[in-house]
């Protein structure tokens, strides 16, 4: 007797129901979600959210006050503000991102993991810098605003989404059972 999916239809291996080709957790969704339901997906996705909200409020904060704040002591150098400012932002997120948003699946290994942290924070950074270099060098748009709309804005965008995929899949991989030090 043939039976149709839904119709009982067993279950595979441990009494996991493991989906046919064409079920929606195979393909894309299922490779996105590694495992996770739908909810506990959004949960860390909101999370890294609010832990990169807090390293964004520190990264244009700091950028700003060392281009136009009392000194201007990296006044005409925005590239090295930006670098600096970038390089503290990361140190409040990977403390975030390791201890909150990812806390689950966190490397046994803490060199390992800001290894991976870092090298991908310099791909980040590398995105952002290279859109303030691409404006303010390349296209000429030099005052503040436009200075903090390609670095705080569009290369920021394109940085974040560059790391979120990076964490999920470079850098916070180990399994939720393992015992993070």
């Amino acid at each position: 007797m043939t039976t149709f999916r839904g119709q009982d239809a067993p279950a595979t291996a441990a009494g996991t129901d493991r989906a046919e080709p064409g079920h929606p957790r195979t393909g894309l969704l299922g490779r996105l979600l590694r495992g996770q339901s739908l909810s506990a997906w959004f949960v860390e996705l909101v999370r890294f959210l609010a832990v990169g909200g807090s390293a964004y409020v520190v990264d244009v904060g700091l950028f700003n006050l060392l281009r136009f704040g009392p000194g201007e002591l990296l006044g005409d150098k925005p590239l090295t503000a930006k670098v600096v400012s970038v390089t503290v932002a990361v140190v409040v997120a990977w403390l975030g991102n390791r201890y909150w948003t990812f806390a689950g699946s966190r490397q046994p290994s803490r060199r390992r993991e800001l290894t991976m942290f870092a090298l991908v924070n310099l791909g980040g950074m590398a995105i952002a810098v290279g859109v303030l270099a691409m404006s303010h060098y390349v296209l000429g748009f030099t005052s503040p605003l436009a200075d903090n709309i390609a670095a705080n804005g569009v290369g920021l965008v394109l940085g974040t989404a560059f790391r979120y995929v990076c964490y999920r899949y470079l850098v916070f991989t180990a399994d939720g059972g393992a015992a993070p030090r």
